[in-house]
């Protein structure tokens, strides 16, 4: 990841100024505090490699990156609340509840949710029609028909033993959607340039996605907690189905490869640089945290 850090560095630098200028408040304090807790920001990251191999200017995807990113965000600070997850932890520090108390961590989430919107549409780079197509990709990736799907799907399978089917349907929405809406926000940043590759990097987004999910599932397993920044086996103790669970460690570990070669095989079908994606893709496989 050493060379994703420019970007990492840029997204860190761009969210911090943007929420330092909000007002100031007990909700900008738990905001604040979750959205600068550090992390790997994949879904960022994926905005800019993405529009970066079309040659789309920083500037164009910086607001569509944090916007993500504020999504993302919001959706941790509610997974972690007690009536969903229940965890102390996160990124290494106590969860925005643990901190700043359950009513705040709520509204934190919502109102990261809600100025993930006012960042795309506030943009000055960007044409109208690009950012009501973006606002309308990170709408329907983030609810009713994506992440907020998964999660109630999830919670539903608690206890549970599912199917392999069903697990990856549920990852599909928990996880794989906002994957994906991260690489369709770098197209869409990038133009018309981009449209003729939507379905190649649709595939290698949702790849990468499954590949992203079946990763956390055996690190939960197998991670080290200091590494991790989160508790190690907070998935067997809910009793959640997980790919090591229902196939064996092995056996999960070779679905991340195949999803792997799914995604370098899409991205190879661009006649553009792809080898920073191919990279990331690296990343999701091999990763300790």
């Amino acid at each position: 990841m050493n060379n994703l850090k420019p970007l990492q560095q840029r997204i860190n630098s761009f969210l911090t100024d943007y929420i330092s200028q909000c007002e100031h408040s007990n909700l900008q304090q738990a905001m604040s505090y979750s959205l600068l807790a550090g992390g790997k920001r994949i879904r960022p990251v994926l905005v800019y490699l993405t529009g970066q191999m079309f040659n789309c200017p920083l500037t164009k995807l910086d607001s569509a990156a944090a916007a993500i990113e504020a999504i993302h965000t919001y959706s941790l600070i509610h997974d972690d609340l007690p009536a969903m997850d229940n965890d102390d932890l996160r990124r290494g520090k106590p969860t925005c509840h643990i901190q700043f108390g359950q009513a705040q961590a709520i509204l934190a989430g919502d109102a990261l949710q809600s100025l993930a919107f006012s960042l795309i549409s506030e943009c000055e780079n960007i044409n109208d029609q690009i950012k009501v197509n973006m606002i309308a990709e990170l709408a329907r990736a983030s609810g009713l028909s994506g992440m907020c799907l998964g999660q109630s799907l999830d919670l539903q399978a608690e206890h549970q033993t599912i199917s392999l089917e069903h697990l990856q349907q549920i990852h599909r929405f928990k996880t794989g959607a906002l994957i994906k809406a991260a690489v369709r926000l770098g197209a869409f940043a990038s133009g018309d340039i981009a449209l003729p590759y939507y379905s190649m990097l649709d595939n290698y987004a949702q790849a990468i996605g499954l590949a992203f999910q079946i990763q956390d599932d055996i690190l939960d397993v197998i991670g080290d907690q200091s590494i991790m920044g989160k508790p190690q086996g907070s998935d067997i103790a809910l009793k959640k189905s997980t790919y090591p669970a229902l196939v064996g460690l092995q056996t999960a570990t070779n679905m991340t490869k195949a999803l792997h070669t799914q995604a370098i095989d899409s991205l190879k079908k661009i006649p553009y640089n792809s080898q920073p994606l191919q990279d990331l893709a690296d990343y999701i496989i091999n990763r300790n945290s």
